[in-house]
């Protein structure tokens, strides 16, 4: 993506940043500058009368502002590795504080970008190849012509007033740039701010990102410049200049050579020279950038300017920037301008900065007005929407063929077939890196964590075939003598085909007389395409008696429902609810491919503070009830008659559903246990022996007198302290110790809770988590509004496909081995992943690390084994391999990134730091480890430039964004709404999610439905999740995979309210409504279907939620625009990514 673009403008900010004092200014090598006043000149602007235009160089043309031989548009990006840069930065925002009086020295001690906190990234593919368009840059800037400003409303300003004089602009003038590519030895300076060190006599320029600090005595004086640009006031001698850093300069870092003629020159004028106009730079280390105060609540991003844009869908990245035209000036000697792959330079006032110095007698005449500050253009910066949808066009039509290795597959939220040719499905595997580093170093130097989220029993679309199932009788799957690896396509048949050598350990193996094949001219078996388990990725294994516990084949499982009837759930119509769907939902309990009936065999509890065991045999006329109240020693009154077959004891089983709601409609108590039902149903599976699950409806805090009683420990007041990773922690370790026997009996635990206040989700979490369950959270369950959404998930929770008592081990080849885990399971040693029950919508994260060196050759292999109980009772392994490149290059580590699956390791990895370290200190190391993996990339990858430029890897541009939604996320960043019971929950699904489900949870899908193309089936065309891009006359969807939002603009015309909502005026539209209502009209057929289509991709049932503007829903609607700054103090991706920026280039320096 290679762009060079002048323009941004902005909405006016009026007062300094809080957060930037608390840095004494350092000069130019880091010693600081005694305090002398500010500047108390406005900024300067434009040319002045006198000033010299010079005639622009041969080969400069004006419209680009880089010289170019050939035509004046270079876009040939290198789709692989072009380094993406990022335009102007908008200025920070004011916090109402009035500006410091000239010379006030800021109090110290305020921790720099302290709100900085929170992030989320993903991952890209190649850049949009179609040509961005750059605005004209020949017309003349006039000095005090103000660029057309963005159209704002009013009262949406979240910025300061504009300056009303230059008294009051003195302190906010100074710019950035973020664009031009990397040094492999960096330049200093903080974001961009490469300030120059006074020359005795003469006033050198700051604030330009591009202009690299040099000394004077390094480089040729700087010729004048043709057309001024907004110039930032560089330190007098003794002036004090607040809260900036300056790292100090690189040893042996020279200038470009003059001869490359690339653009103006970085170095600071002689004594006399003329000074030149600086481009403002990027904002200073340790400052926040723009945006309402930090110190906002949070669920709800505060609403950015809305531009002229709003409403209109984003064109490729960086298409159409509004503002004024850019100034054009020449080249100078030395000055390595942007390169392809920028996204320009930006400029923007900075506050707290000393201000430009117009009217110094060396320029001979007075300045114009000051111009108005600059706002980084959102259009310019990497957007998630171009990223996904230039994917969707180059890789959507083609079938994926796994044939080859280490190829990087498609990104999640494209569509596209896979046809497995030896290697794993990205639906069972995804990698952070398709190509990793050959050593340890290389590994450490770069700090891309090797990672793979595997998702052993995902579910397949239809047209693509499910893993074969090969049976090899009683000898069993042939294997390695040495590591035990399953037979694979990476075996290597030597001697004939008498014996293999393993491509895990190397080890060589005979191969038993019943498998022996002769071998082709090639050294492959003649064999080869008839057998799954030589020519695919993924396959199944029949296995033997020896891999079943205690040497028996295992029973067919069971599933228990235990339904709280306490007096919450009985008046809340819930276990009216409950009992009334199990009549239809037991018929579709799982079964094995061609069963005519389920083998799985069904149990009935109902609890309060004691618990009743129903018996259903089918012998009874009526169901038997039998009550135990010593829940200190759980026993299971009864054995035959407890787990029954649905189909021999329908009518008992329809009986006691029918009695249940009466038997307890009148109860009064109102206390409830949990830990002796989760005992209950482990002793009924024991005596049993068999696996099974418990799926377990909840709805209080458990404060009766039994083993496991909780009590209420929320605490607000721990947010921010030390002991909030308390608030994640259980309570006892009793629930632990119960879920280590609930694994060992294949006991797994789904827990549907109701919630009306405080019911300690980290506590009851832990043996849903441990077991490899799920949890499912309704608070304020009302029957009218989530019976649906209850009974969606309910019946889906009940029919998915589960695998029970289930181990998986991951096998490396030499040189790597599996080190982390991260998912929902339980381990008892540093190898064996276990769980009672693994469904197909959980993932297992693996982390990679080195013990040895790889070559790349031989490249790395993966080979993911799982020993489960299918739901008919059959022991089964099914096993993935995966085949990865190794490189010595770095540049190849970062061609072969993909990060939606980085986001996803690194959003579990944060999400498990709470549970041992104060939440800033995760957010603190996710940022840094991102700014080391992007500074190393600037460092060893891209070619040398200034380091006003922020440079990307092309298949990560879109790490900072997707990075600072998960450092906004509930669980690192919580708002006042945000309960400690939500973070816990959101913490618990986050763990097992696939990389589509982080996606889309992270990076909401926003879609315009009045852009919906109603005879089509396709969905109109995403926007970029900003308040900005809203429109009100417009109706928006957005979605999370939790809840659906419809917001309703104030302007939308009546007839397309009257055919989604059936009402006549938006007045009238209610927020109560749980679905759309049927209506016969294309608009409501085309809005409806594209709600089935988003929920039938969904593991969970969404919550719908109406959303008109300007109500007091719209705060949390606003939560979900993850673009733009949040309540709680998240920063707008514009601030974060100069805030990246700035980490970078203290890390280079």
């Amino acid at each position: 993506m290679s762009v060079n673009q002048q323009t941004h403008t902005g909405p006016p900010y009026g007062q300094p940043q809080p957060g930037y004092q608390g840095f004494q200014q350092p000069a130019y090598g880091g010693q600081s500058l005694p305090g002398a006043p500010q500047s108390q000149y406005g900024a300067y602007n434009g040319p002045v009368p006198g000033y010299q235009q010079p005639v622009p160089p041969q080969g400069y043309f004006p419209s680009l502002g880089f010289p170019s031989k050939g035509s004046p548009v270079s876009l040939n990006s290198d789709t692989s590795l072009a380094p993406n840069f990022i335009g102007s930065l908008r200025a920070p925002p004011t916090s109402g504080a009035p500006p410091p009086a000239s010379g006030a020295s800021h109090p110290s001690g305020h921790v720099a970008y302290s709100q900085f906190e929170h992030g989320d990234v993903q991952n890209g593919i190649p850049a949009s190849a179609a040509p961005m368009q750059r605005p004209p840059a020949s017309q003349p800037f006039l000095p005090g012509s103000a660029p057309t400003p963005v159209s704002q409303i009013s009262t949406f300003q979240q910025y300061g007033p504009p300056p009303g004089s230059v008294q009051q602009l003195r302190n906010h003038m100074a710019g950035m740039t973020i664009g031009s590519t990397a040094a492999s030895a960096p330049p200093p300076a903080g974001l961009g701010y490469a300030s120059v060190p006074p020359v005795s006599g003469s006033v050198s320029a700051t604030g330009s990102g591009l202009y690299t600090p040099y000394s004077a005595s390094q480089g040729p004086p700087l010729p004048s410049v043709s057309q001024a640009l907004p110039v930032a006031q560089p330190p007098f001698p003794g002036q004090t200049i607040p809260t900036q850093r300056l790292p100090a300069q690189v040893p042996g870092f020279t200038p470009p050579p003059p001869s490359t003629g690339v653009g103006p020159s970085s170095y600071p004028p002689t004594t006399g020279a003329p000074r030149p106009p600086a481009m403002p730079g990027p904002p200073l280390p340790g400052q926040t950038v723009a945006g309402p105060p930090s110190s906002q609540p949070n669920h709800v991003s505060s609403p950015p300017p809305p531009s002229a844009m709003a409403g209109l869908h984003p064109g490729p990245p960086m298409s159409g920037l509004h503002g004024p035209p850019p100034p054009t000036h020449p080249p100078q000697p030395g000055y390595q301008m942007q390169q392809n792959g920028s996204f320009g330079q930006m400029r923007g006032p900075q506050p707290n900065y000393g201000g430009a110095y117009p009217g110094a007698p060396n320029y001979g005449s007075p300045p114009g007005p000051p111009p108005p500050p600059k706002r980084l253009d959102p259009d310019s910066i990497p957007s998630p929407i171009q990223v996904i949808e230039d994917d969707r066009n180059n890789r959507g039509s083609e079938p994926f063929v796994t044939g080859v290795r280490g190829q990087v597959p498609p990104l999640v939220t494209t569509n596209f077939l896979v046809k497995d040719q030896g290697n794993a499905s990205p639906r069972y595997i995804r990698c952070t890196s398709y190509n990793i580093p050959c050593t340890s170093d290389m590994a450490k130097q770069s700090q891309v964590p090797l990672a793979a989220v595997i998702k052993p029993l995902a579910t397949l679309p239809p047209e693509e075939t499910l893993p074969y199932l090969v049976d090899h009788g009683e000898s069993g799957p042939v294997r390695c003598n040495r590591c035990k690896a399953y037979m694979c396509p990476f075996m290597q048949f030597i001697e004939g085909g008498r014996r293999f050598q393993c491509c895990f350990c190397s080890c060589v193996t005979e191969v038993p007389p019943h498998y022996f094949q002769h071998l082709d001219h090639t050294g492959k078996r003649v064999d080869f395409y008839d057998r799954p388990e030589l020519s695919l990725g993924s396959y199944e294994f029949l296995a033997t008696v020896d891999y079943c516990k205690n040497n028996k084949f295992p029973s067919p499982p069971a599933f228990i429902f235990m339904i709280d009837v306490s007096y919450n759930a009985v008046k809340s119509g819930l276990v009216r609810l409950i009992c009334e769907e199990l009549k239809s939902l037991l018929d579709y309990l799982p079964r094995e491919g061609n069963m005519e009936e389920s083998a799985i065999r069904v149990g009935f509890v109902t609890y309060n503070k004691v618990l009743h065991f129903y018996n259903v045999k089918s012998s009874l006329a009526q169901p038997q009830m039998m009550v135990v109240s010593d829940v200190a020693d759980m026993f299971v009154p009864l054995l035959d008659g407890f787990l029954v077959n649905v189909n021999e004891s329908r009518t008992v089983i329809a009986s006691l559903l029918d009695q249940i709601p009466e038997m307890f409609a009148d109860t009064r108590e109102t206390e409830t246990v949990f830990a002796p039902v989760i005992q209950a149903g482990l002793e009924a599976l024991k005596a049993a022996e068999c696996a099974g699950k418990l799926f377990i409806f909840h709805t209080s805090l458990p404060i009766a007198e039994a083993p496991g009683k909780l009590k209420n420990r929320d605490d607000r007041k721990l947010i921010n302290t030390d002991k909030e990773k308390t608030l994640f922690q259980p309570q006892t370790s009793f629930y632990n110790n119960l879920a280590k026997d609930c694994v060992a009996q294949g006991c797994c635990v789904d827990l549907f809770l109701f919630p009306n206040q405080y019911l300690d989700v980290a506590t009851l979490g832990v043996v849903p988590y441990q077991t490899g369950g799920s949890i499912y959270k309704y608070a304020y369950f009302q029957l009218e509004t989530d019976q649906y959404r209850f009974l969606n998930d309910l019946r889906r929770d009940v029919q998915k496909e589960v695998g029970f008592d289930a181990v998986m081990r991951v096998r490396t080849s030499t040189g790597i081995r599996a080190t982390d885990f991260f998912g929902a399971f339980y381990m008892s040693n540093t190898t064996d992943v276990e769980m009672a029950g693994l469904d197909c919508d959980k993932t297992i994260t693996v982390e990679f690390k080195h013990d040895d060196k790889l070559s790349e050759d031989s490249g790395a292999l993966l080979q993911c084994a799982l020993l489960y109980t299918s739901c008919a009772g059959q022991r089964r392994l099914r096993i993935h391999n995966l085949s990865l490149n190794c490189c010595t290059q770095l540049a190849d580590l970062y061609r072969n990134c993909e990060t939606d699956t980085l986001i996803n390791y690194l959003a579990k990895y944060a999400y498990r730091g709470v549970l041992s370290s104060p939440v800033k200190t995760v957010r603190d190391a996710l940022i840094n480890q991102c700014a080391q993996i992007l500074a190393c990339y600037r460092k060893n990858c891209a070619s040398p430039s200034s380091a006003g430029q922020l440079i990307l890897p092309e298949c990560m541009k879109l790490l900072p964004v997707y990075l600072n939604c998960v450092l906004k996320s509930d669980v690192l960043q919580p708002g006042p709404e945000v309960t400690t019971d939500d973070r816990a929950y959101i913490r618990h699904l986050v763990t097992s999610m696939d990389v589509a489900e982080t996606n889309v949870f992270f990076y909401p899908r926003l879609l315009p439905l009045t852009k919906a193309d109603v005879d089509s089936d396709s969905l109109p065309a995403a926007i970029r999740n900003s308040e900005e891009r809203l429109s009100k006359g417009d109706i928006y969807l957005l979605e999370n995979g939790l809840n659906i939002f419809v917001w309703v603009g104030v302007n939308v015309q009546q007839s397309l309210i009257q055919n989604l909502f059936g009402v006549s005026s938006f007045s009238q539209i209610s927020n109560a409504l749980s679905t759309l209502p049927v209506l016969e009209n294309p608009f409501s057929k085309k809005v409806r279907s594209i709600v089935d289509m988003l929920q039938g991709q969904r593991s969970r049932y969404m919550k719908l939620i109406i959303v008109k503007q300007e109500d007091k829903l719209e705060m949390l609607f606003k939560h979900f625009l993850v673009e733009d700054k949040s309540l709680s103090g998240g920063a707008s991706y514009v601030d974060f990514l100069c805030h990246m920026h700035k980490e970078i280039r203290q890390l280079l320096s």
